[in-house]
């Protein structure tokens, strides 16, 4: 009798630990739920650009840099020379990203800007691919350097591409973005980012 109580005590406790185990999985939906829905809040409503990730390399010298040179592209190989005392905005970039093609136009644009040097990171892409998407897009880069392995994307944090960093005369980060660039982070992120930078510069 007594094991048969002490059975019949225990399937409550069982079950419930049962319910407990498996509302787990539901709690963890619903926390990042949350956050998406956070996230997506402040990118619709309180006009925040989510991309604009913070990452820990800002207000930090950046990485060095030794890459080799797309070859073909007759452009500059990517090392700490090609952006020692200039404001450089180096571009993270592969002829397969969709949304690398979508923000070419406006690197294009940006390359006309005296104030900016713009250097690429070409990612774990083919050497003929990269050739044709700069051939058919056109070349922005005063520099670029082949990342064939993506040791270079992690020593900077990438987290996808395309992503860019904006690099002070001194080595210093001091701006990152997360995917492309549009009309919107451009006048509201970027340009004010080189416009603050170049003023520092001068002063």
């Amino acid at each position: 009798m007594t094991s048969g109580t002490e059975d019949a005590n225990l399937k409550p406790k069982r079950n419930r630990s049962r319910y407990a185990l498996a509302l787990i999985p539901l709690a963890v939906f619903l926390g990042f739920a949350a956050i998406a829905g956070k996230m997506l809040y402040d990118q619709d409503v309180n006009g925040l650009d989510v991309s604009a990730i913070p990452s820990a390399l800002i207000g930090k010298t950046a990485p060095s840099l030794a890459l080799p040179p797309l070859e073909g592209s007759n452009t500059a190989a990517l090392t700490d020379a090609a952006i020692k005392d200039k404001l450089t905005l180096v571009n993270v970039f592969a002829s397969w990203c969709v949304p690398c093609r979508q923000e070419h136009p406006i690197l294009k644009q940006l390359a006309n800007d005296s104030r900016l040097n713009i250097v690429g990171i070409n990612y774990k892409d083919r050497n003929d691919n990269a050739l044709r998407f700069l051939g058919e897009l056109g070349n922005p880069y005063k520099a670029i350097g082949v990342d064939p392995n993506g040791k270079a994307a992690i020593d900077w944090g990438v987290y996808g591409i395309p992503e860019s960093y904006l690099v002070g005369p001194d080595g210093t980060i001091l701006y990152k973005k997360v995917g492309p660039f549009d009309e919107r982070s451009l006048t509201q992120q970027l340009l004010p980012a080189i416009e603050k930078a170049s003023g520092a510069a001068k002063s």
